[in-house]
């Protein structure tokens, strides 16, 4: 079944590594990508701008996404792949969700920050923005420069607090494309779960039985996110994979877009599962 896959861009270098990294990622895979331009200004800067200047910017915008197109097609020739260019005039997260519904889209790929964005901010604003509002589909983060690597190895961070359903579904079908070892990690020790939380980790076992897992266990010195940063580094993870739910890690992440106080730096692809 073909595959829909929206890249929002802003025409920087960062939403096209993110654009190249969905392309090789779904190499094999019957695919659609729809790049998406978002020209609608924020009330504040528009105050001074006559509609001469907002048409002209919306002209430039689809010779742009014209160019973009034809950029895609010529360096990442793929009988398997199409792409469809679209310009609108809303905002961007409200454009995405239109979007999403509209095109059955399965996955957004975005980069972690955009053209103008200050390097000190961990993911920009319209990346939080998707990850805070996209509750229709998974959104995967690629991070500034990445370079591929297929994710053949995948970090599963869970707590146990809950009992996972389709939710699943978006890791299974990334661990598919590459037959992927799946690591699952708890940020504490074995010998702490509550009755609770070993029967979310016997049903998650059940449920992953078809795949190559692994259970680990890492002792949470200081903030979590150092821990989970720490465990991917040391088993050569290729991509992060968590679901967002009420209370969970990517919450408090996107409370707080300072790298240096929350001390997270997502230096490998991060997907973001929408709790259902």
């Amino acid at each position: 079944m073909s595959k829909n896959i929206l890249l929002p861009t802003d025409f920087s270098d960062n939403a096209w590594s993110a654009a190249v990294y969905a392309m090789k990622l779904y190499k094999n895979e019957v695919c659609t990508f729809h790049f998406l331009y978002s020209s609608k200004m924020k009330v504040s800067s528009m105050t001074s701008i006559s509609n001469k200047l907002v048409e002209a910017i919306a002209e430039n915008a689809k010779a742009d996404l014209a160019e973009l197109k034809a950029k895609v097609e010529k360096e990442y020739p793929n009988p398997n792949h199409k792409f469809e260019v679209i310009l609108s005039t809303n905002i961007l997260q409200n454009a995405i969700d239109v979007l999403v519904e509209k095109e059955a889209i399965d996955l957004i790929v975005m980069g972690t920050q955009g053209a103008t964005l200050a390097k000190e901010l961990m993911f920009g604003s319209n990346t939080v923005n998707a990850i805070k509002h996209s509750k229709a589909c998974p959104l995967l983060v690629i991070p500034n420069e990445f370079s591929y690597v297929a994710p053949k190895e995948i970090a599963f961070p869970t707590d146990y607090n809950r009992n996972y359903g389709e939710e699943l579904d978006a890791l299974k079908d990334l661990a598919d494309l590459y037959n992927s070892v799946i690591r699952i990690v708890h940020i504490d020790t074995e010998d702490h779960l509550n009755a609770t939380q070993k029967q979310h980790l016997a049903l998650l076992k059940l449920s992953l039985e078809a795949y190559e897992c692994s259970f680990h266990w890492q002792p949470q010195e200081g903030k979590k996110a150092k821990a989970i940063q720490e465990f991917t580094k040391a088993l050569e993870i290729n991509m992060l994979v968590m679901i967002r739910y009420q209370h969970s890690f990517i919450e408090n992440l996107i409370k707080e877009p300072i790298i240096n106080s929350i001390g997270f730096h997502p230096n490998i692809p991060f997907l973001v599962i929408p709790q259902n």
